[in-house]
């Protein structure tokens, strides 16, 4: 069953936005954890945006995955980086994390083709 990346992020966006008029405080806290971790610092972006779809993948959670992969894409990460990544999942996460480290691979695809 193939998932539609792009729908799911802008389901998830349009809903992130009626929780921040809801939760503003707690939003805004959010974001600004999300913009510390993800800074170029000993690590690069690109790096940390590795790091983080791979524990989207291991959670199986399919918003991270999508916002993940379309970060990469813009960061300029190729197939082959994302492939690598989602090969340490593999490891470290056996069969279940297999079956998502493929819906990772086709989430980056979807996304880099939009």
């Amino acid at each position: 069953m193939a998932k539609d990346y792009k729908a799911i992020t802008q389901d998830i966006s349009e809903y992130t936005r009626e929780l921040a008029k809801l939760s503003p405080d707690v939003m805004k806290a959010f974001y600004a954890l999300a913009r510390s971790a993800s800074a170029d610092g000993a690590i690069g972006k690109k790096t940390k945006e590795l790091i983080a779809l791979s524990i989207g993948v291991t959670q199986r959670c399919d918003g991270c995955i999508g916002f993940h992969a379309k970060a990469l894409h813009e960061l300029g990460a190729s197939r082959e980086e994302v492939a690598e990544a989602m090969a340490m999942c593999v490891y470290m996460g056996g069969g279940p994390a297999l079956m998502y480290a493929a819906n990772a691979l086709r989430a980056y695809d979807e996304l880099a083709a939009a």
